[in-house]
């Protein structure tokens, strides 16, 4: 897609599986009054450039292009990388919905200019809440979960973090996993819902 089809509105048909990032924009409320989790405003899609030096010739049009795409939401977006070498797409909304919008025009750009097959995951980070809602396991020591989208899996999974020490609640993240699995399109082999330890979200 050029410049100017962005410009102009025209886009190319998206893979079904990009599509079902959207689930996580419906399953909000859920999220909130089930499991007592609320959007902390900040996203991000992780992917791997093929090579550090055709990323660099790119990375200024590249930004160009992510902001025009973030323009109709006004959402926050930079490009960012993390201590293992992945870069970072990193979007902030205070609006839910426009924050899900704008991770999902941001990865149709990605994959326009070339960069496809080195798109690896979504995350959109929560915040914990105790009211109304039922204690999840291990719930009082963090205040953080993220919720994982697999681009070529097209499913979710939940990642607790817990500590500085790459300790993760496996309780919490079956826990909510199971709750979840009617609203969102969970990962159902567990041995996939891989870590993403140093997220810049």
């Amino acid at each position: 897609m050029s410049l100017f089809d962005i410009l102009f509105g025209r886009t190319k048909p998206v893979e079904s599986k990009i599509e079902r990032l959207f689930a996580i924009a419906t399953a909000q409320v859920s999220l909130e009054t089930m499991v007592g989790l609320v959007p902390a405003g900040s996203a991000g899609i992780c992917f791997k450039p093929v090579t550090s030096s055709q990323f660099q010739e790119v990375r200024s049009d590249l930004e160009g292009l992510l902001k025009i795409s973030s323009q109709a939401t006004r959402s926050i977006v930079r490009l960012e990388s993390d201590a293992y070498g992945f870069t970072w797409v990193v979007v902030e909304d205070d609006q839910f919905e426009d924050l899900v919008s704008t991770v999902h025009a941001c990865t149709t750009t990605l994959q326009d200019q070339g960069f496809g097959g080195q798109i690896l995951a979504a995350v959109f980070r929560f915040r914990r809440t105790h009211e109304g809602t039922e204690p999840l396991p291990g719930a009082s020591d963090r205040t953080d979960v993220y919720w994982i989208y697999n681009y070529k899996r097209g499913k979710f999974y939940p990642f607790a973090p817990r500590g500085t020490n790459h300790d993760r609640d496996n309780a919490m993240e079956l826990r909510l996993g199971a709750v979840m699995q009617k609203e969102l399109p969970i990962e159902p082999e567990t041995d996939l819902w891989y870590a993403l330890w140093g997220l810049p979200v």
